[in-house]
């Protein structure tokens, strides 16, 4: 629980806010960084700071209300976030955008959550909050651009326009979680450590004598935490048990309500032993709706887990729209390898992907999301998949 002297520190940041605003206000070189308390935004606070062009402030994004909660880490990670700020001697405020957190993010991925599909939040956390919410705050503080830790690149293309491109480092790139952004977004935000591999990244950290250096990354929500995600979701959404069934319609099973299940999971069916079926693992292949059946089958490979089309909805395309037929790559997960394919639209909001090969674990609720070599051109949220 947040004890009030956490609530003051909280306070004494937001303090700043007015004075940021009058030293910030005539300078068209100032830069907001979101420090998060991690190490990615640290050495990018760092790296402005090395710029003699910018002028360098940070600002704290609190995007959950946790008093009660004891498994969301904002109180010590703005702990930490101070502790960068105090060594690199940069002013740092913070923000509480909990309640637009709610309304544009929350609501809607319970929404999502409650119609058997499963949505990506970080997606909209980045869309509504870390890169409108907060981007309206900083140009309030008279900032001329917003900086974040995210591990992209953006590059300028003939046009003008601005291109999103992945970061240098393969195994950090988070464009997928950007895709989303807009012209007007992009062209106000900076992206210091884009071009940095992370062990580079952790080393000049630990050279700064940065107390995050080692900090472990963050995976997944922040108010989820450490506790299961299932318990968590089950305190916002209503349980309604049904079967677990082959696609032969035998019954093998028994789930807890098909929010709690994703396409392709394994973990926590329950699927005790069954004389008539092999010993191999189960997952969920599909999801009836209708009949709130959830569909299984054994074998990590099995074909009905593998599809050569989806549809996707809700298009968003960074800088154009492709040409009908045109031949890309695509992930339907962050940590998917790109996958072959060619975009055949139905109307400007719908649009058929087909691959060259079949992808496994293709959900509904997800982004699939485009690239042409390292830039990432847009993406939808996938609406059904099939063979």
């Amino acid at each position: 629980m947040t004890t009030e002297k956490q609530l003051t520190e909280f306070n004494a940041a937001d303090t700043l806010a007015d004075t940021l605003a009058d030293t910030l206000a005539n300078d068209s070189c100032s830069v907001v960084i979101g420090v998060s308390g991690g190490v990615d935004s640290a050495v990018a606070a760092h790296l402005l700071q090395q710029n003699s062009m910018y002028q360098v402030q940070a600002v704290f994004m609190q995007n959950w209300d946790e008093e009660g909660d004891d498994y969301c880490t904002a109180v010590e990670d703005f702990r930490d976030a101070s502790g960068v700020c105090e060594l690199l001697n940069i002013p740092l405020s913070s923000v509480n955008f909990s309640a637009e957190y709610w309304k544009t993010v929350f609501a809607g991925f319970l929404d999502e959550y409650s119609a058997g599909r499963t949505p990506n939040p970080d997606i909209l956390c980045n869309k509504e909050i870390k890169f409108k919410a907060f981007l309206d705050h900083a140009k309030t503080l008279g900032a001329a651009k917003i900086a974040t830790g995210h591990y992209v690149q953006t590059e300028t293309a003939p046009d003008g326009r601005v291109k999103l491109m992945r970061g240098a480092d393969a195994n950090k790139d988070q464009s997928y979680f950007l895709h989303t952004l807009n012209q007007h977004q992009l062209s106000n935000a900076i992206f210091p450590v884009g071009s940095l591999q992370k062990n580079d990244l952790r080393d000049l950290a630990q050279s700064l004598k940065l107390q995050v250096h080692n900090k472990k990354d963050s995976t997944g929500i922040c108010f989820i935490g450490e506790r299961k995600f299932a318990d968590f979701l089950a305190e916002y959404v209503a349980c309604k048990p049904g079967a677990i069934k082959t696609p032969n319609g035998d019954t093998v099973g028994q789930h807890n309500g098909i929010a709690f299940y994703t396409i392709g999971q394994r973990q926590g069916l329950g699927i005790g032993g069954n004389a008539k079926y092999p010993t191999e693992p189960w997952y969920v292949a599909d999801k009836n709706l209708d009949t709130n059946e959830l569909i299984a089958v054994q074998g990590h490979d099995h074909p009905r887990l593998h599809k050569r089309q989806l549809v996707a909805v809700k298009l968003h395309w960074i800088r154009e729209i492709p040409t009908d037929g045109y031949q890309c790559t695509a992930k339907t997960r962050y940590r998917q390898q790109d996958q072959e394919c060619t975009l055949h639209f139905e109307s400007q909001n719908r649009l058929v992907v087909q691959f060259k090969q079949t992808v496994r674990a293709i959900t509904p609720g997800q982004s699939v999301v485009f690239y042409n070599g390292p830039e990432c051109l847009g993406g939808g949220i996938i609406e059904n998949a099939s063979d």
